[in-house]
């Protein structure tokens, strides 16, 4: 296939009049549906695979964890991302024994949010064991100085090499206080430039970067291969930028998400996260059928 694309390409650019290999001027084989679906897709962009924080439906996580993953693979997600809804990362399972229902769901189990602070030492061993790709901080909240998060980049930096050591990733997910000029300073910024990119990856959540006044296009070009993972989260037009919470199904809002994740492509992001926290007129199990519908047909 990759020999064949880098064919068309060539000659798509030197024009159909150009002089052929023998091989190629033998009788075509007739293509199949699926061999142009799979070019149009190889060409224009097409994810082959992409997740669902389960935090977008942690109501019905915590009234059975099981049958609500077994719902989330049968809507077409091929990747998870978990958080700590109170009964660890592994849902009171043992680590091998969550990766065994989501393995045999055709579920990545990828990552996952959790407290960073807290016993991260015994969390990557767990994570590393069964192959997750990231643990990540979701949360710090605001800070009252700059040197609170000067602080924070050297904590990062030390879970970092925790969780190298375990065969994990780091990463940090914003929200849109690091955004919030603090001293003169972005405080996400200096995150950014004062982390060892061998050690610290980010998730960023575009839709706290785009209310927090920002381009999550430009952000992604200015730290190219940093942003690793993003989470697709909507903004519903008619909700005001002051409003905590607005997002809506992906594709129903105002965000570009064809150009936001072909950006991100372009610059290094590997893993394209849905999540939405906001339901009006839906709820989170049919949001996530949506999303999982509206990313299976999104073109980049």
């Amino acid at each position: 296939m990759k020999n064949r694309r880098k064919f068309i390409q060539m000659s798509t650019v030197l024009g159909a009049g150009v002089f052929l290999p023998f091989q190629f001027c033998a009788s075509p084989k007739k293509e199949t549906v699926e061999d142009q679906e799979a070019l149009l897709g190889a060409t224009k962009g097409i994810l082959d695979d992409f997740g669902l924080q389960l935090y977008s439906v942690k109501e019905i996580m915590a009234e059975d964890a099981v049958a609500t993953i077994k719902a989330v693979a049968s809507f077409g997600y091929t990747q998870i991302e978990g958080f700590d809804g109170g009964k660890g990362i592994f849902w009171g399972m043992k680590n091998t024994e969550f990766k065994s229902l989501t393995g045999d769901l055709g579920l990545d189990f990828i990552a996952s949010h959790v407290d960073t602070f807290k016993d991260l030492e015994t969390i990557a061993e767990q994570a590393g064991a069964i192959g997750m790709k990231y643990l990540i901080n979701p949360w710090v909240g605001p800070q009252k100085s700059m040197d609170a998060f000067k602080k924070l980049a050297d904590d990062f930096n030390s879970q970092g090499e925790i969780c190298k050591k375990h065969g994990v990733r780091f990463a940090y997910h914003n929200h849109g206080y690091t955004f919030e000029e603090l001293e003169g300073q972005i405080p996400q910024n200096y995150l950014m430039e004062n982390t060892d990119p061998d050690l610290v990856d980010f998730e960023m959540d575009t839709y706290w970067v785009y209310t927090a006044g920002f381009d999550p296009i430009e952000y992604i070009k200015k730290y190219p291969n940093r942003f690793t993972l993003g989470h697709v989260k909507d903004k519903d037009g008619d909700i005001d930028f002051s409003e905590a919470n607005g997002s809506i199904i992906v594709g129903k809002g105002i965000m570009d998400f064809p150009a936001i994740l072909r950006a991100g492509k372009d610059n290094g992001m590997k893993y394209f996260i849905v999540e939405q926290e906001r339901f009006e007129g839906t709820n989170p199990m049919e949001a996530a059928e949506k999303n999982a519908a509206f990313m299976k047909n999104l073109v980049f």
